[in-house]
Order: structure tokens, then sequence, then C-alpha cells
């Protein structure tokens, strides 16, 4: 087995810097004087005091790290971050046991927005600002994951960059060294973060309400001050506001940030997943709005075409917010919605799913299997654009689209087997899966995960990590070579 030294220094690094940010809430709980202030600050004093002597520990054997350190790094942060992001919760509810708060924690970090609460409308305030602080950190993760690491996988980065052809020229990255184009992604980010918290203060949010709910959007999460999340609200100004906001952290990032850079709209027009982004999702809207009007569950079509776009938008791009319980729905417009959720995300961006990309070469490679089986000599390569698309990301991407399917099954198996009926636990399985939060029957958006025992909970939790780290970047680490010297 190799030393890992090398991976635990850096991991000591980021959960020393871990444990600072959770001084922010720690700030808020003090000038609130609201009753977790003991609880941040155990936690935050636990968190920096394991960070200090990892790093500390292993500075003898630091050296720069290689593709072996760098899956590892991945995966040991992403699952070890949450038991840390979960201590504020566990030591101020003393009654919430581990396995619930390292859920919480995991579907705040990886932006799924699952709970197994109640009664958030009474948590204190610096409670319910670190669980939505935790999808906008975990947002820039999946940036830097994105941009940084999927790309030795084959699977995503700078392959996805590439193959999505926005009009740089460039090639394979935005900027010619990956820490310029992780900074770039993160303005981007950050810059937009501001301008959702802005334009809902105009529509009648208040400051602090308005940082907490741009947090949770940003970061594609369904973590809120409420327990109606934006329902509670009931303002269509609010709820426009979110679906644009939605929708563009959606997109990828990349193109936000040539538009930036060039302080033009071209990039959008030349991204290749921008039409089928829109276009899919606008289809899916108006057709389940007609299909829905056929049931008189919404007084008028206008008010069936604001639910429907709302949850249409927010299930499916992965954000999580419902304004309604849509268990009212007839089964074949939930399923779409969550089937939905399980690809129209583009690569790029914080959303989950096997992303938009992946899913239209698949297309492609259907239908160019279509016209081979009647002209076995014909010669079509699959395009994107202009630009063909490489052997190896078309084998990677059929790969991913196999391992994904087998996951949905295998989890849905498992936890059908504990007992949990089967349109729940199916659910449960893609909503986790897809970082998408509500699924359907008892873990629908009138209802949460607290269902479930520790055994399934756990079950969920592991679905989150794969979902969000691309279910490769785990089975790397798991496989019996990767250990071997």
């Amino acid at each position: 087995m190799r030393r890992n030294y090398p991976v635990l220094n850096p991991l000591g690094l980021i959960v020393l810097i871990f444990g600072l940010l959770m001084g922010i809430p720690l700030a808020l709980s003090w000038f609130s004087d609201d009753s977790a202030l003991a609880a941040h600050n155990q936690a935050m004093l636990i968190t920096c005091a394991v960070g200090v002597a990892l790093w500390a520990g292993t500075r003898k054997g630091r050296r720069e790290l290689r593709v072996h350190d760098s899956f590892l790094l991945v995966a040991l942060t992403w699952a070890g971050l949450p038991v840390f992001a979960a201590l504020p919760l566990w030591l101020y509810m003393p009654d919430m046991s581990f396995t619930d708060a390292y859920f919480e924690a995991t579907a705040g970090l990886t932006a799924t927005g699952a709970t197994v609460m109640a009664g958030v409308d009474a948590l204190p305030v610096s409670i319910t600002f670190w669980r939505a602080l935790l999808h906008w950190i975990g947002g820039l993760g999946v940036l830097v994951l994105a941009a940084a690491v999927l790309p030795l996988l084959g699977i995503g980065g700078r392959q996805m960059f590439k193959a999505e052809a926005t009009g740089t020229g460039q090639g394979a990255s935005l900027t010619p060294r990956i820490t310029d184009t992780t900074k770039g992604l993160w303005m981007v980010y950050v810059l937009l973060t501001l301008a959702c918290m802005l334009s809902l203060m105009g529509v009648g949010l208040p400051g602090g309400k308005a940082l907490m709910q741009a947090l949770a959007i940003m970061g594609r999460g369904g973590f809120a001050a409420r327990d109606a999340t934006l329902g509670h609200f009931n303002a269509v100004p609010i709820e426009l506001v979110a679906m644009v906001f939605a929708l563009l952290s959606g997109m990828n990032f990349s193109t936000h940030y040539q538009a930036l850079r060039r302080r033009s709209l071209q990039p959008y027009r030349h991204d290749r997943e921008l039409p089928f982004y829109l276009g899919v999702l606008a289809v899916t809207i108006v057709a389940l709005t007609v299909y829905l009007s056929r049931f008189d569950i919404y007084p008028d079509p206008g008010t069936a075409l604001r639910y429907v776009a709302f949850h249409g938008i927010g299930l499916s791009t992965s954000l999580g917010f419902a304004t309604s319980d849509y268990a009212a729905w007839p089964l074949f417009g939930q399923l779409c919605i969550l089937f939905l959720g399980s690809f129209i995300a583009c690569s790029g961006s914080t959303g989950g799913g096997i992303k938009l990309m992946r899913a239209i070469i698949l297309y492609k490679q259907v239908f160019r299997e279509v016209i081979h089986a009647v002209h076995p000599a014909a010669v079509k390569p699959v395009r994107v654009g202009q630009s063909q698309v490489p052997d190896k990301i078309l084998h990677a991407v059929l790969a991913f689209s196999f391992i994904y399917m087998c996951t949905i099954v295998s989890l849905t198996l498992l936890l059908s087997a504990t007992g949990l009926e089967l349109i729940t636990a199916f659910s449960a399985v893609v909503a986790t899966l897809n970082n998408t939060g509500p699924g359907l029957n008892a873990v629908g958006a009138g209802a949460n995960y607290a269902v479930l025992n520790d055994f399934q909970t756990w079950i969920c939790a592991a679905a989150m990590l794969l979902g969000r780290l691309e279910i490769f970047t785990l089975l790397v680490v798991l496989t019996p070579g990767f250990w071997r010297k």
C-alpha cells in the first residue's frame, strides 16, 4: 500500500480552511445572540484542531500530488467534510442522530437539498445560514471538480469543455492554466450570487433572507430558512427571480465566463448545449401544463403554468425548491420531472445528473447506430456542432451512462430489500444520485427523508456522494488495483 501522507497534508489544510469558514455562522450567532453559539464554538474548535493536526503531522511527507493522489484527496474531502459540517447541527440538536446529521450535511455540501429536518422555521438564524452556506461552498467545490479533477478520468472537465465548443477556439480549457480557469469560474459564481441576492431584495425579500436564498439557489440546493421553502412567500416575483437564476446556474459556467470576459452575448450563441437545454425545458413545461389542465388540479391554466414552470425548472435542474406539493400531480407528471433531472443540467454547471452534453452525445450515438443498421457502409461520425467527438470521449460517456444506470438499479433494489416501497425507493435513489433533493411518495415535497431508517439513510448519503463525484471518482478509489504498489 502506498504511503498517503502527501494526501493527508493538503486534506488537513482543507479541513482547517473549512473550520475557519465556520467562523461566519459563529459570528452571526454572536451578533444575533441566538442559542447556537456554543455549538458553533465547539464545532469550529474541533474542526480547526483536526485540520491543524493533520497538516502539521504530515509536513515531512509533503510533495506535489500525482494523479493517484488527486483521486484519493477528492474522495476523502467530499466524504470527510460532511463529518465536520454536521457538527453544528449535531451539537445544537442532541436528539438528532449522527446518521441524520451526516446526511443533512452531505445534502448541503453536495447541493442536494434532501433533508431529514422538520421545524426549520424555529431554528436559530445561524443554523439556517450554515445550511445555506453549505450549498454555496459545495457549488464552488463542484466547479473545481469539473475543471481540475474530472479531466483525469476523461469523463468531464476539460474534455467536456472542449466538446461543448463554446466558440473560444482555445481547445481544451478556458485559460492556459487550470488555476486561472478555476479563478475565472469562481468569479462568475460570486458575481451571479450577488446579482441573485440583489434581485431578490429588489422584489421584496429582506437582505438576510435574500442572501440565504441566493446561496442556496446558486449552489443548486434546496435548503431554505422555512419549511415551505419559497412557497412560504407565495410571491410570483420571487419565484421568477429564482427560476431565472436557476436557469443561469444550470448553464455551463465557462460560457458565462467567456461572455463576461468578452462583454458579449456571442458565447451563448456558440454554446451547443444551450438550445437543447432551453428547448427541452420549454417543451416539457408547455406539455405538462396542458396535461395537468385536464385534471383540474389548479383553478386555471395560468396557475398551472406558474407551478409547472417553477417545479420544472427547479427540480429538473436539481435546485430542489418546491412551492407546492406536486404529489397532487398524476404520477406521469411527477416521473417526467424526476427523469428530466437526470440529464438536463449542462456540463460545467453546478447541477447534477449525467449532464446534458453526455445526453446529446448518447442521442447522436443512438442515431448513428440506427443509420448503420440501414446503411452498414455509411461513415457518420458523432459531431457536436462542427466538432467531431473523439472515440475516447464517446467510449467514456457510454461507460459512464452504463454505470449510472447500474447504480440506480442496484441502489433501488437495495432500498427495496430493506422494505421500502418501490416508488419511494426508486425516487429516493434518483433524487439523491442526481442531487435533486425531493423524491416521490414518502420522500416527496410534502415529506422528507426522516421516514428512512439509519441503513436507508446511509445508502442515500452514499448516492449523493456518488452523484456529485460522477461515480467514477469514488469507484477508482475503491478498486483493489488503486491500492497496489
